[in-house]
């Protein structure tokens, strides 16, 4: 019997996948337990459309992180910290920071679990920061630090 899972199972194998099972185990295990359903012509296309809407949103996911990439590229954020003694910076710049000052000053929402610092930012100047937005989409953006 042909199967449609519905969920990923370890032996059987993952969401999507159209498995052949003996009527049996289909019968008393896997429709029963909602892991699968039997494929037939309804349900094979439905599966189909279901991969094609997921792939039309998995585009469009890339395309908007693109286009995101690309508008930060151009733009630079000015972030402010205190200077201790000698003109040394007080503290560092943390990515909370970042996404803070970048919604402040440009009005863009970025997630500070994806920016991405080499090391704490501990003193004055220019830093090329990189943000991951998507899993093949890495943007860059300039952040300057000054005194405040």
């Amino acid at each position: 019997m042909k199967i449609i899972l519905l969920k990923d199972e370890k032996k059987l194998g993952k969401k999507g996948d159209i498995i052949e099972a003996s009527e049996g185990y289909a019968r008393n295990y896997i429709l029963p337990r909602k892991i699968g359903v039997e494929a037939s012509a309804k349900n094979m296309n439905d599966l189909k459309l279901h991969k094609a809407n997921e792939e039309k949103i998995a585009k469009e996911q890339l395309d908007a992180a693109k286009a995101l990439a690309a508008e930060l590229e151009a733009k630079q954020i000015i972030v402010k910290m205190k200077a201790g003694e000698g003109g040394r910076a007080f503290g560092s710049v943390s990515s909370k920071e970042i996404a803070a000052a970048c919604q402040e000053q440009h009005g863009i929402v970025l997630d500070k679990k994806k920016i991405q610092l080499t090391d704490n930012i501990k003193s004055f100047g220019a830093y090329e920061v990189s943000i991951k937005l998507h899993p093949q989409v890495t943007g860059k953006i300039l952040v300057k630090v000054t005194e405040a």
